[in-house]
């Protein structure tokens, strides 16, 4: 009879601890995936990721990273409604993924200085297209970087320029 007692026991906590597993299994399956998604949010915010030609998600490391800086660019906004003319200065940083084809065939300094006219005036139509308000305030300078890079690759043809970063920005 004590047998019985003890395997019914024995059973009664399998039962309590197969519960108590599944409760925990489930709660922390549910922090897991809060966290897989503010880790992919801070990552798009850093914008440290690129998509691939079949739209799965490429992270670009630092030591596969370079840099091309365009400085001392003076670019004339537009006008206020009240007229008044504003200027911005800043400097345009390009990152490029070395490990990508297209930094094999464009990714020189001789042939990135000799495009700089051609990534200047990008960057001109871009930044002069803003009135100092629009920049400045809310999310004008991420959407002014979007849409330098997404006219860079247009230009190249290519994605191994993956960042725009401004550098020393002053509103006038």
């Amino acid at each position: 009879m004590k047998k019985n007692i003890l395997s019914i026991l024995i059973l009664a906590l399998l039962i309590v601890n197969i519960v108590l597993t599944s409760i925990m299994m489930f709660s922390v399956v549910g922090a897991s995936k809060k966290t897989t998604q503010l880790v992919t949010d801070i990552a798009s915010v850093l914008k440290l990721e690129l998509r691939g030609e079949d739209g799965e998600v490429i992270t670009v490391p630092m030591e596969e990273t370079d840099v091309y800086n365009i400085t001392d660019l003076t670019i004339e906004l537009q006008p206020d409604a009240d007229g008044t003319t504003h200027w911005c200065l800043l400097g345009v940083t390009l990152s490029m993924n070395m490990k990508d084809k297209g930094y094999k065939s464009f990714g020189t300094v001789e042939n990135l200085d000799a495009k700089k006219p051609l990534m200047s005036e990008v960057i001109f139509d871009v930044i002069g297209s803003y009135k100092l308000e629009e920049l400045k305030g809310g999310n004008g300078e991420e959407e002014a970087k979007a849409e330098i890079l997404r006219r860079i690759q247009s230009m190249y043809d290519s994605q191994f320029i993956f960042r725009v970063s401004f550098s020393d920005i002053k509103y006038q």
